[in-house]
């Protein structure tokens, strides 16, 4: 059977980027107080995203990191796997894509700060955490202050440092800090003891970072190192497999609590809303607010771009000064050569859900494949935000203008929060709650610095960012996007007619959006949403192009396997034997080795081979991307083919209706024909990249 698929591609290509406001400030000072980094004297708001260089083709790195300082990133985190380095005992492996030094001087070429991640655990859905194999045998304690323990992390540090040294901060470089270790919650004396190796061996960079979650048993001294929060929207690592489960609705209230209690509860389990003594005089930042979200065997949250936009409006109207995102950037799992470097269950740690082999997509504002996804528009407007009004807000404090222990759903009231100084500030909407279906509010009477709005409905869905006294506007009812050049940029709020009060007295009323090119008065300019996501981007449009994609199915799916559940009582993925039960379709010929494969099919989960003829007449298949469904097309970059393949093999597992996992309602299709089996490819496309 051959089906012949033609599609309309539109190409974007960025033609200029948006410059970091702090592009040249490589070595200059560094400092931070309770509100916010204070670099040479200027207090800023950054915007930091995460990606794992060595889960990217290094011939890849330049435009992604141009892509992600395009999005409105100002910094970037990542973390350095110890087992993508030392997955065998002494061979360390800076080659390729694992090679930290030449990542960071892309990022020193793109004028890209850096934030590394040290370990020597990591987590970051990686087998053992990113701890080698090798090292549960050595009969030690881990993540511990024990000399055999310790001498292999001071080893692992000196191998790192060879790879940072001439590119820290202090030497001009973009190495700006380093966090150590990651969600531990032992003695800070073991995090303590890592600084002091990581200082021997040569760090020596503006700060130190740890997680901030969970609290520790006895705290590290004050300033030692800065407490870095997160959250999302909801979570792989949850062990039931119904919609909502968990308490990550709190991502979405406004509330002076910093950390979440949502986070990684397969390995820290339960947690409580309390906070380590003093944390409170350290400045209010993230490292891991929710870009999206990884999908494991038995848990596949589908995210929507307003999850993050939402969680990321209300840390910033919570008081954050520092939006770290995780992930920014999606990635693939490079190829291990004693085990798969993913993490699963039959593994010696970190060993509680079963992850796909390659794909660590994780939905993220910029894809596996460098795609730009939906998120990574609607959030550049606020990135503009941060980055033009940064200085002014920074000081602000946050007034909480509803309740902070709002239950699951509630919609008894106005989600809001105001940042000010007392004479200016900025009023933070959001009447959105992922699942909650959250109301119109009628009647709303938003006031700040003595200024007081018109009565407003609110619709369902809002989040908005209003002006209060800011460059000449006395208030707006739309959102404020950024200032460049003496111009400042708003965009409307969708269903709230644009009101803006100048100071001088003068209302202007039922606005509409007049583009780049005319203001609406003297130097304000309203914007489209779509024009305000797009705003110092310049992109074109390519041609249009059309391309064919033919597939053959050679072989229908065998039995159904017994979905079992592993030792972290979750549904276990499909083993290597179990696979071999899998229908198989054969796409040839390959598409133009430009394309980016979108794959729609209707299965439990998928992998995709390249075949690669031997000298012996032969096929080898290699395995170049997985995917368990949840709703999304399955995606492969085909630039990234092995050489020599000639061909793809798209292997699928049908989907069954009592399998104990958790679909999303974009993926849940359950009991498809008994003649398909569930394993029917919808439709299969090739995209340009």
């Amino acid at each position: 059977m051959k089906r012949r698929i033609i599609t309309a591609v539109l190409t974007l290509i960025a033609t200029s980027m948006l410059t970091s406001a702090h592009a040249a400030d490589f070595g200059k000072p560094v400092t931070w107080d309770r509100h916010s980094l204070i670099v040479d004297g200027r207090r800023v708001v950054p915007v930091m995203g995460e990606v794992h260089y060595s889960r990217i083709p290094a011939g890849e790195w330049e435009q992604e990191v141009r892509k992600m300082k395009e999005g409105g990133v100002t910094i970037i985190a990542t973390y350095v796997f110890w087992n993508h380095i030392e997955e065998e005992e002494g061979i360390f492996r800076w080659d390729g894509q694992r090679s930290l030094r030449d990542f960071l001087e892309v990022c020193k070429r793109q004028e890209m700060p850096v934030v590394l991640r040290l370990g020597p655990f990591c987590h970051g859905e990686v087998r053992n955490g990113g701890i080698p194999d090798w090292v549960f045998q050595k009969g030690c304690r881990l993540r511990e202050q024990n000399a055999v323990f310790m001498g292999l992390a001071e080893r692992l540090y000196r191998q790192i440092f060879t790879q940072v040294q001439g590119l820290q901060w202090k030497d001009g470089g973009p190495v700006l800090a380093a966090q150590f270790d990651n969600e531990y919650r032992g003695r800070g004396e073991y995090l303590m003891a890592l600084k002091q190796t990581a200082l021997k061996v040569g760090f020596d960079l503006p700060f130190y970072t740890r997680t901030g979650w969970p609290e520790l048993r006895t705290p590290v001294p004050f300033g030692e190192m800065l407490p870095l929060y997160g959250d999302y929207a909801d979570g792989f690592w949850d062990k039931e497999v119904s919609e909502g489960c968990g308490n990550y609705y709190k991502a979405f209230n406004f509330k002076a609590f910093r950390s979440s209690t949502a986070i990684g509860t397969d390995l820290l389990g339960k947690q409580e809303a309390t906070v380590s003594k003093g944390d409170g005089d350290y400045p209010y930042f993230t490292c891991e607010l929710g870009g999206g979200m990884a999908t494991a065997y038995h848990r596949r949250p589908y995210i929507y771009p307003e999850d993050t936009y939402a969680m990321a409006l209300v840390k910033l109207g919570s008081g954050s000064n520092l939006l770290g995102y995780y992930m920014y950037h999606g990635g693939t799992n490079p190829e291990g050569r004693l085990h798969t470097l993913n993490e699963c269950q039959t593994s010696p740690g970190t060993a509680n859900n079963d992850m796909p082999v390659m794909t660590y997509d994780f939905q993220a504002p910029l894809g596996e494949f460098g795609q730009k996804n939906p998120s990574y528009y609607m959030l550049r407007p606020l990135h503009l935000f941060m980055q033009d009004y940064g200085e002014l807000l920074a000081p602000m404090e946050a007034t909480f203008m509803s309740p902070q222990d709002l239950k699951q759903g509630a919609d008894s009231t106005l989600r809001w929060t105001v940042r000010s100084n007392g004479e200016s500030g900025f009023i933070f909407i959001n009447n959105y709650e992922r699942f909650a279906n959250l109301s119109a509010k009628k009647d709303v009477v938003l006031e700040a610095c003595g200024v007081q709005l018109p009565r407003l409905t609110i619709p369902a869905g809002a989040m908005a960012v209003l002006p209060v006294n800011i460059d000449g506007i006395r208030y707006a009812t739309a959102q404020l996007v950024a200032r460049r050049d003496g111009k400042v940029y708003l965009m409307p709020v969708k269903g709230i007619a644009t009101t803006i009060c100048l100071q001088n007295g003068k209302t202007l009323r039922n606005l509409k959006p007049r583009g780049i090119q005319k203001p609406v008065c003297t130097n304000i300019y309203l914007l489209t949403q779509d024009e305000a996501e797009r705003l110092f981007l310049t992109e074109e449009e390519a041609d249009r192009t059309s391309s064919d994609v033919a597939f053959t199915k050679v072989k229908a799916a065998g039995p159904l396997r017994t979905i079992k559940k592993g030792k972290a009582k979750v549904a276990e993925a499909p083993s290597e034997e179990e696979w071999q039960q899998a229908a198989v379709y054969r796409v040839s010929p390959l598409p133009a080795d430009s394309a980016l494969l979108s794959i729609d099919y209707q299965g439990d989960c998928a992998r995709l081979y390249a075949t690669i003829p031997t000298a012996d007449g032969q096929e080898q298949k290699v395995l170049v991307a997985d995917n368990f469904q949840y709703g999304r097309p399955f995606l492969y970059g085909l630039w990234r083919l092995p050489k020599g393949a000639t061909a793809l093999e798209l292997h699928i597992l049908p989907m069954q209706d009592s399998a104990p996992i958790y679909l999303p309602r974009e993926a849940a299709f359950r009991g498809t024909r008994k003649e398909e089996r569930g394993t029917r490819i919808v439709r299969a496309l090739s995209i340009k990249h």
